[in-house]
């Protein structure tokens, strides 16, 4: 019996939790009355134990009343001042067929909203508009005077670049948007918004260009954010998870980026940008393998270097997932692919050590990680001193120890310099987690379980999409005028066509004839 008398009460909290949110959802939906005051006290009633609501009661033409309700540190105090209780408070008499004329007319604000119901008052001032309720009107007034502080625009961090521009995207949805504006012009550049979150109610823009994407690469972004209910969206990397292909792939599905310049080619390659407020970061979708290797920086040198630094982060990223496990393969299993000299030099070394090589480039490969991830938390004045110092201090220990070899050191050391040269975080991170599992089927199977593990990640590949497009695109499904920005940096007279992602595209970005040199001026 005590059983069941404790699973009642739990049942009662549960439906009384119920029914007390369903009653709270009625009331936001629940249109507003004549009565002042009924109005004033359904608001109070949502607003309660929220002492920075402020409730300004204030009389209109000598006898009518009304408040002004807003939130303080949202809403412009000034401008309240100045724009709306001064022009409203001067004002000698009011008639009720022309009340909400006449205080549109005398409002000096450029954006005022007609509201209706209390969902409508909530979201405004949520925003941070203040609202107006007059006595003997069913309709409230919202004015755009909004405040919120703004973070500076500086160059990303994270995306440096030698040559290119230094804008960077902030925590401001609506600076961000103009700083694509500033980029493309075109009134082609079309945007649609969408609320996400029950209690953040984050704003979410995604943007897109009229006559280059495909239609239904559109619809099928906003079915998958359209679909999306949280509590709350802080950041792009909660919309990224609840939109991506396959949520158990390590490659990235999706572009985050802090480059206006990086999003809007994107756009005019036929991709959808996505930008939340709140974050710097914009998520650009679809995605292929090959972008991900690709800095926007390639783009504004001349393309011979562009071709020359794409190839060598190809070679890098080889040698960032597959040294460590060739090292442990060949020293474990295949020393007679290792010339003598160097197998007596690499013998001598690891001599003194206890451990056997896989175990040895483990713990190399965890300390490495270990001391990259405090580079990254720690303070920015002391962050960089620690990794460094720490790397050279523990690497030197451990070999004076005897618990590594000044190879594996080496190895490892290399190893991350080439992860570091990936442009893309999200696709140095996928390397460095495949890495692992790679030197474990290298100390187990020798170079047959390294084939083995590049055959598994390049069929997982083949497999996978973002938003419809093969991941390997277009190299697989093979797509010959687009190896022309893959395999080489062509130059950007000879890059007429655009990417096909998916469906029906414009297929030409330029003109033919844009080559440069003697006789070869376009007509």
């Amino acid at each position: 019996m005590k059983l069941f008398s404790i699973l009642r009460k739990k049942i009662d909290s549960v439906e009384s939790k119920r029914q007390n949110g369903d009653a709270e959802n009625q009331l936001e939906k629940k249109v507003l009355s004549k009565n002042l005051s009924d109005n004033e006290w359904v608001l109070k009633s949502i607003y309660t134990d929220c002492h920075d609501v402020i409730f300004r009661n204030f009389i209109l033409g000598g006898n009518t009343s009304a408040i002004l309700v807003y939130l303080e540190g949202l809403a412009n105090i000034e401008e309240i001042d100045r724009s709306v209780l001064t022009p409203l408070m001067d004002i000698d008499e009011l008639t009720p067929a022309g009340t909400e004329v006449i205080i549109k007319q005398k409002l000096t604000v450029s954006k005022v909203t007609p509201l209706t119901t209390f969902a409508d008052i909530i979201e405004q001032i949520s925003k941070g508009n203040p609202t107006i309720l007059i006595d003997g009107h069913s309709q409230g007034i919202s004015v755009g005077l909004s405040k919120s502080e703004k973070r500076s625009v500086e160059e990303p961090i994270a995306e440096s670049v030698v040559r290119g521009p230094r804008d960077g995207f902030t925590e401001t949805i609506g600076v961000n948007i103009s700083l694509l504006r500033r980029k493309i012009k075109s009134p082609d550049l079309k945007m649609k918004s969408i609320t996400l979150g029950k209690y953040s109610q984050t704003q979410v823009v995604y943007m897109y260009m009229k006559d280059i994407v495909d239609d239904t690469l559109v619809e099928e972004v906003e079915k998958r954010l359209s679909r999306i209910d949280i509590d709350g969206i802080l950041e792009s990397g909660y919309i990224e998870e609840f939109i991506e292909d396959d949520p158990f792939s390590p490659f990235p599905q999706m572009i985050n980026t802090e480059r206006p310049d990086s999003a809007a080619s994107q756009l005019l390659e036929g991709r959808v940008v996505i930008l939340t407020d709140g974050t710097p970061f914009a998520l650009i979708a679809p995605v292929t393998f090959y972008s991900l290797l690709q800095s926007p920086e390639d783009y504004y040198q001349r393309f011979m270097i562009g071709t020359l630094i794409r190839w060598l982060r190809y070679c890098f990223l080889l040698i960032a997932l597959l040294l460590p496990s060739s090292y442990v393969a060949i020293l474990t299993f295949h020393q007679e692919m290792i010339p003598t000299t160097l197998l007596l030099s690499v013998a001598e070394s690891r001599e003194k050590v206890p451990f056997p090589a896989l175990i040895e480039a483990l713990i190399m490969e965890i300390t490495f990680e270990a001391l990259r991830e405090a580079g990254l938390r720690l303070p920015k004045q002391v962050g960089s001193a620690v990794s460094i110092v720490g790397a050279l201090v523990i690497g030197d220990a451990a070999v004076s120890a005897g618990l590594v070899s000044a190879p594996m050191v080496m190895v490892v050391a290399i190893t991350g310099i080439s992860s570091f040269t990936i442009p893309r975080y999200n696709a140095s991170i996928a390397i460095r987690v495949l890495r692992f599992p790679m030197i474990f089927f290298a100390g187990t199977l020798g170079l047959l379980g390294i084939m083995l593990g590049i055959l598994l990640i390049i069929v997982h590949l083949c497999t996978l999409r973002s938003f419809g497009v093969p991941y390997l695109a277009p190299m697989a499904p093979l797509k010959g005028s687009g190896t022309k920005d893959v395999l080489l940096r062509a130059p950007w007279w000879s890059l007429r066509q655009r990417p096909h992602l998916t469906g029906k595209y414009n297929k030409y970005r330029q003109s033919r004839g844009l080559r440069p040199g003697p006789g070869n001026e376009k007509e």
